[in-house]
Order: structure tokens, then sequence, then C-alpha cells
């Protein structure tokens, strides 16, 4: 009986031990979890410009209905908690901004290479409101369609009458860039560049339109002939797939590659097709963007090419040949340098209580399956805009607080410095305002505030110098105290300075 006795002993007391063990640790993460931090989150919405899609409404329109219409839409997505636009700004070889290397869009005035009148810069308009609301602006651009086929007249300017040697035409009315040529390359590099130098862009962004879809060409191959006989007659050993998937590839690590030379913190973001090919993983069917775009979409995750990544994941979560998580959670496996994975949602125009149901349980199964950086791009702001019953679920629901973009520690990992801060009563109300060491190093700044035994806080512009707060909240018994205050600084890549508490009392 003795030797039971003692082992069971020692048993309870393992047992006690370890019991304790986890209620000091539970107490431990309880006091992290009610740290006072602002919600991260990546909330996008794509605007698009091809064919008059989002902005502006229609093409000629005047300066001031352009910038009205601008101001609508980046008003809506400060309103309903969105921290990100992503705006397309080359749909065809064109240019929605001054270039010297493309002319002037025809969906900006109706008439390609025409300056909007009276003059202005949209994209330095776009930047400027975007940024005054606290909002990233992404640029998003096309790399290869040199033109629509609603793009109506090809001008003199258009890249396809001054470079002919690096367009060919598709039977459905498109024009292309052939990838494959180094001239190609050279331009589409040097368009993306001059954007990132010359305007405070917080992103670059591609779409899904590589080689183009087969029904561009009405089935038929991609014709580029006489590149592929030019490589072959060089000594190219690459079959004809593997020769253009390449061609691709070799383009998309060089902008990186260059963008991060230039300016670190501009973000560079990729949204192909949902789908890398079929059977990955067992279960999904669908098209081969591999086989068929000439897109190997893996590869750039694997290999780190990019800041975000943000396949085009556009179906409905029970659709079994297409789940939404299932191929959410392919890719996460395949994000093996930890870039963010921010996938695009459609909202679509139905305006059902089903369908607001399905995309505020895709927006929470990113949140559970992608913890450390959570985020979806939209498609499209105007399936938002026309859809009172969607965007009412969405900011009652996951979107009903503000929150910060995630960080990205691999393009910088300094926090700035924390500002100087003063507190002044004023009446019923404190006054907060601060100053910075470095201007430049800010982005956003964040007002935490302690009423009686609760923290929150409130997401402001980096332009704000001081913030009112009244003294109590609240109404009978329900009435509480303001008894501490916090602000802090964000830069341009999600870092947060340290914070520190001001006891108001």
């Amino acid at each position: 009986m003795r030797p039971v006795s003692s082992f069971l002993l020692l048993f309870f007391l393992s047992v006690l031990f370890f019991a304790c063990g986890v209620s000091r640790k539970a107490v431990k993460e309880d006091i992290v979890v009610k740290t006072p931090r602002a919600e991260r989150e990546f909330r996008a919405a794509w605007i698009a410009t091809v064919a008059n899609i989002n902005w502006p409404s229609k093409p000629g329109l005047s300066t001031e209905q352009q910038k009205q219409e601008a101001i609508a839409l980046l008003d809506f997505l400060q309103k309903n908690n969105f921290n990100a636009a992503i705006l397309q700004v080359r749909p065809q070889c064109d240019a929605l901004y001054k270039s010297d290397l493309e002319p002037w869009s025809y969906y900006l005035t109706g008439q390609q290479g025409k300056a909007p009148e009276p003059y202005y810069d949209p994209l330095e308009f776009w930047v400027e409101e975007a940024h005054q609301r606290g909002i990233e602006l992404h640029v998003w651009l096309n790399p290869y369609r040199a033109h629509h086929k609603d793009g109506k007249e090809i001008t003199d300017q258009s890249i396809v009458k001054r470079r002919p040697e690096l367009v060919v035409y598709l039977k459905e009315g498109y024009w292309w860039l052939d990838p494959s040529q180094q001239g190609t390359q050279d331009h589409s590099t040097n368009v993306v560049m001059d954007l990132v130098n010359r305007y405070d862009i917080d992103g670059v962004h591609f779409d899904d339109y590589f080689y183009p879809y087969p029904s561009y060409n009405l089935g038929a191959d991609f014709p580029d002939s006489a590149s592929w006989a030019a490589y072959k007659a060089s000594g190219g050993k690459l079959s004809r797939g593997d020769w253009r998937r390449n061609s691709v590839n070799v383009f998309i690590e060089r902008l990186y590659r260059e963008i991060k030379a230039a300016k670190p913190h501009v973000k560079f973001g990729l949204s192909p097709f949902g789908m890398w090919r079929p059977g990955y993983p067992e279960s999904i069917a669908g098209f081969d963007q591999y086989d068929q775009l000439y897109a190997d979409a893996k590869l750039w995750l694997n290999k780190g090419w990019i800041d975000y990544f943000t396949p085009q994941l556009y179906w409905p979560i029970n659709r079994i040949s297409a789940s939404f998580p299932v191929l959410l959670g392919w890719w996460r496996d395949e994000n093996l340098k930890k870039r963010h994975l921010w996938p695009g949602i459609s909202v679509g125009r139905d305006t059902s209580a089903k369908n607001v149901t399905e995309i505020l349980s895709q927006i929470m199964i990113d949140r559970g399956m992608l913890p450390e950086s959570k985020g979806v791009v939209h498609w499209s702001i105007s399936s938002l805009t026309n859809n009172p019953n969607m965007v009412k679920g969405i900011v009652s629901g996951p979107y009903q607080k503000q929150a910060l973009v995630p960080a990205s520690p691999w393009l910088d990992k300094t926090a700035p410095a924390s500002p100087m801060v003063k507190t002044t009563p004023e009446g019923d109300q404190i006054k907060l305002e601060w100053t910075d060491a470095d201007e430049t190093d800010v982005f956003r700044r964040v007002v935490y505030y302690k009423y009686g035994n609760s923290w929150n806080y409130v997401i402001l512009n980096r332009a704000s110098r001081s913030y009112l707060l009244n003294r109590t909240w609240g109404e009978g018994k329900e009435r509480t105290v303001l008894t501490h205050v916090a602000v802090t600084t964000v830069d341009r890549s999600g870092n947060e300075s340290t914070f520190k508490t001001i006891n108001i009392q």
C-alpha cells in the first residue's frame, strides 16, 4: 500500500502544480489581451476605371464632377471603417495621371491623350484626399493590356502605334503586349517606377491579367510565334509554356526588387486568379491559370516577391469544387515567407440576407484562419455603395471599429518615437495635443482613452494635432469618468510607437 500512496500523493501534487501554472498563465494572458491596442485588419476595395466600372462614372466628366465622385467614394470608405483603396490608374497602357510615358486615358476625358480641363492630376488628388482620411492608396495597373476592346479609338499616342513590335492583336478586339519581349518588360517596369518615384502612393497592385484569358483570342493560342521562333533560334531550351511563365516570373521579381530599392515602404501586391491549378488541393476543379495565363502565382508567393497576396477567391464557402476556405487554407500553406495574405472576395449585386451572411462569414473565416494578418479586398466598391444591406451588415458586424493596416516587419521593424503629449482641461472636456520628434515617420495616430474600466480608441490621420475627450461618458448609473489617455504614432509600414499612459485623475 505504501508505494501506491506515494504514487497518488505525487500525482495529486503534480496536478495541483500544473493547475497553478495554468492559472498563472491564464491571468498573464488575460492581462495581455486587455492591453489597449487598435485592431489590425486590411480593409480595402477595388476601384476600377476600365470601361468606367467604378470611377469616373463616364468619360468626359468635368474636373469638378470627377473630384466630387472621387470624394464620395473615399468618404464612403472612411465612414465605413475601411483603410485602403486600390485605384486602377493604368487600364490599357494609358494613364489616369500625368505621364510622359503613356497617354491620358479615354476613360477619364473621353479622348485618349486629352488632359482634364481645367487641368489637374487625378492621382495627386486621390492620394492627398485618401491620406487626409487615413486611407492607404494603392495604384492598380494592368501590366500587359495595350488596348481594351471598349477603349474606342487607337490614337497615334497609343503604344499600339508607337511600339508595334511589342504588341499583338487578339481576335476579340484587344491588343496585348508580348510578355516575352524585353521591350515590354522595360516599358512596364518604367511605368511602375515612374509612379513609385513621383507619387506618395502606398502600394502597387496587379490583378489576374498576365497572358490573356483564352476567350480574348477566341480560343486560339497567344500569337507570339515570332518571339518564340527568335527564342528557339538563340538556343533556348525551355518548353513554350515554361518560356512564357519565365517571362512573367522575371518581370515580377525585377519589379519587386526595383520598388524596394526606390521606396521600401511601398507595398507590392498581386491579385491572381484564385486557383493555382485544378487538384491543388484535391477537391478543387476549374480554370488552370498556370497553363492558360502562364502565371505561376504559387512561385511568386513561395519566393516572397510580393508584400501582399490577394488571390481572387470569388466563390462561396460551400462550393465543393471551389470553396473559399479550402482555397484560402491552401494558399496559406504556400505562404512560405509569411507575407500578407489578404484574399479578394466578390461582394456581388445580391442584396439578400443570404449573400450578406456569406460575405460576413468569409470575413470571419479569414480572421480565424489568418489571425496574424487579417484582411480582405472587396470586389468592387460599387457592389458596396449600391448594396446598403451589405454595408449595414459589415459595419454593424466585423467593421464596427476602426482598424490599422497590419504591419510589414520585413520592410521595417523600427517603431516611430512616441509623441510628446500634453493634456489641458477645457470645461467639461480634456484637450489632448501632441508633437513628434520626426514628422516624416508619421502616417497615422491612435488616441486611446479609458472610461471606468473600459479602454477604447480612435484612429486619426497624420495631419491631426489634437483631440477633445469628454470628462464623462454615459448617463445615470451608466455614467463613467475619463481616467487615462494615451497617444501613439504609426509609420508607413504599420509600426506603432510605445504606449505611454497619462493618468487624468
